[in-house]
């Protein structure tokens, strides 16, 4: 049986219903709260106290270890901002009377810039995938789409027959919060889409019988022929960097970054990229720019006569 500190307070468990009810919070930001939350309260229970009796003082100090700790400043952060939700919550609810975290300064994230794939890495990475079998053209078209439109991974694995139009080559992306938009992608992707839902591809990859409804709707399907699972292709993407022989460790988001970088690099407008990656704001968008900013100029060192000249 779990010790009652790890267990959540009613109060908290009706927080995190508000959060999906309420604000439209994902599943998977759903579970880093609550293991947010979870370890919060066990801090607080070690002390004698509950998240309805803590001062200021008691949160700045439950802060001030967890920035001391070998934690990521993102989990820090994170952690700063459920806490904080929630009191703020408890407050509105005037399940305690006062927000003890008005005074809480956030945790300062380092804001380091996306390293994309060059143009030729990309290239190198398609290519690394040979072969005809079924597998092959799964990811094959798993790449191709993923660079194309700059999509989440959850995004795609998300995706289902009637959210492609191969035709007009354009895909409808669920996205957070439960948005939709609708992307294009090219001709590129759309040949690999078109030889993986071929009889080829997907159709030899179909179980005699479907475990899920739902897998049988599922664009990307895994060998055992169910829905992908973002793990696995988070493998598929990692297995294909390694074989093109790129260094760094390759990830589904250094596609959406290099996706959104070059098509900053050739011309494209920040508001239609900005609309492509299902960014909230703008200002999110614009760390690419910086991106694009600095290749230019090394580039340009590089390449110019005088660009060094003492």
């Amino acid at each position: 049986m779990a010790r009652a500190s790890q267990l959540l307070s009613l109060e908290m468990e009706e927080f995190l219903s508000w959060m999906v009810a309420e604000k439209g919070r994902s599943e998977n930001t759903l579970a880093a709260y609550r293991r947010d939350l979870r370890a919060y309260r066990a801090w607080l229970g070690d002390r004698g106290q509950t998240e309805i009796d803590t001062t200021n003082a008691d949160v700045l100090a439950f802060v001030s270890e967890r920035r001391a700790s070998e934690a990521a400043p993102s989990s820090v952060a994170r952690q700063v901002a459920a806490i904080r939700m929630l009191h703020r919550y408890l407050a509105r609810e005037r399940l305690r009377p006062d927000d003890p975290t008005v005074d809480l300064e956030g945790v300062k994230v380092p804001a380091g810039l996306p390293k994309p794939l060059t143009e030729a890495q990309v290239v190198g990475l398609l290519d690394a995938v040979t072969g005809a079998s079924p597998t092959d053209r799964r990811d094959l078209a798993l790449l191709e789409f993923l660079y194309a439109t700059g999509a989440r991974i959850s995004e795609t694995v998300g995706l289902s027959i009637g959210d492609l139009d191969l035709e007009s080559r354009l895909a409808r992306l669920l996205g957070k919060g439960s948005k939709e938009r609708i992307v294009p992608f090219g001709s590129s992707a759309g040949r690999a889409m078109q030889a993986w839902l071929g009889p080829s591809g997907r159709p030899r990859m179909e179980p005699t019988q479907w475990l899920r409804r739902d897998d049988a709707e599922a664009i990307f399907l895994n060998s055992r022929g169910g829905r992908m699972s973002r793990q696995t292709a988070w493998g598929l993407v990692r297995k294909y960097g390694e074989r093109a022989g790129i260094e760094s460790e390759l990830s589904p988001h250094v596609l959406r970054h290099s996706c959104a970088t070059h098509l900053l690099d050739h011309g494209a407008d920040l508001r239609v990229v900005q609309e492509m990656l299902g960014h909230a704001s703008v200002s999110t968008t614009q760390v690419y720019t910086k991106v694009s900013q600095e290749r230019l100029h090394e580039v340009y060192r590089a390449a110019h006569p005088r660009a060094t000249a003492s």
